[in-house]
């Protein structure tokens, strides 16, 4: 639960790396790193945050993320089985002059695109979703070629969404990611109590007005509005363990079974009860 920097090395006799990711519950990872990054989602459906962009996606959602652009992990909060296919490159990944050649302009675009974070759509979607799965049983050399390919199809394509409107990359500094992660170590061991704002606020060396308005600078989201999606996305690990809503609501942290029944509805869309009983189907 911190906001970390994420390294990233390409696979042994690639210029790039190619994961299939398969997980269940994953930790809050709120990240950054100087590649691009393509994740297909093949399995499961949650909450995703890119930059000031907040969104719920489903299964088959199709992504493109620029360098230092700070996005949560697709599986953090969801229940049961998660499955992706990912690929990290940095720009210069076939070398300083490769991406200048002029057949490639479209491409350049694309990338320049990506730095606000992009969301495909329809049949473009469809197409490099089937060229991302086929990657996986290819050569080096041939998954190369049908990266490329890949590239062509996500630039001349209109099927597409952009998750923000100017350039959210990550820009701060190393004693501000000691802070917030202080604050955030706070929330992990101390969401099942009241918490103390200016308890958190002292962790930052900040008074409480100036500690809102940093945190938001930062995460893009209040401080109140995180502390309530960890302590649902805790109830919704507690509903898959069969137990009791009354008994969720204050484990979590909740002082009244109303507040949390509406905040959880909020948050993903459906009610406890609702959740509970999709999971059971």
């Amino acid at each position: 639960m911190k906001v970390e920097y994420e390294k990233i090395s390409p696979d042994t006799g690639s210029s790039f790396r190619l994961i299939h990711w398969k997980s269940e519950n994953d930790r809050y990872f709120w990240h950054y790193h100087p590649e691009y990054e393509i994740v297909f989602v093949r399995k499961g459906s949650g909450k995703l945050h890119i930059g000031e962009h907040l969104k719920n996606y489903e299964e088959g959602e199709l992504v493109f993320i620029g360098p230092d652009l700070p996005h949560t992990g697709f599986g953090y909060g969801v229940i049961g089985e998660h499955e992706e296919i990912v690929v990290q490159l940095r720009k210069d990944f076939l070398g300083e002059e490769f991406m200048q050649k002029p057949e490639l302009q479209h491409i350049r675009e694309l990338f320049e695109r990506a730095k606000q974070g992009l969301s495909f759509q329809g049949k473009a979607r469809k197409i490099v979703a089937a060229k991302l799965q086929k990657m996986l049983t290819l050569s080096h050399f041939e998954r190369l070629v049908e990266l490329l390919n890949i590239f062509h199809t996500l630039a001349t394509t209109n099927e597409f969404s952009v998750l923000n409107a100017v350039d959210k990359r990550f820009d701060f500094n190393h004693k501000d990611e000691d802070r917030i992660n202080r604050v955030y170590e706070y929330v992990e061991q101390n969401y099942q109590k009241s918490i103390n704002i200016q308890a958190v606020a002292d962790l930052a060396n900040l008074t409480v007005p100036s500690f809102c308005r940093y945190f938001k600078k930062i995460s893009h989201i209040t401080y109140t509005d995180f502390v309530n999606e960890y302590r649902i996305n805790q109830a919704c690990r507690l509903l898959f363990e069969n137990k009791p809503i009354a008994d969720i609501c204050f484990e979590v942290g909740f002082n009244n079974i109303s507040h949390f029944n509406k905040t959880f509805k909020q948050l993903k869309g459906v009610s406890p009860r609702e959740y509970k009983s999709g999971m059971e189907k």
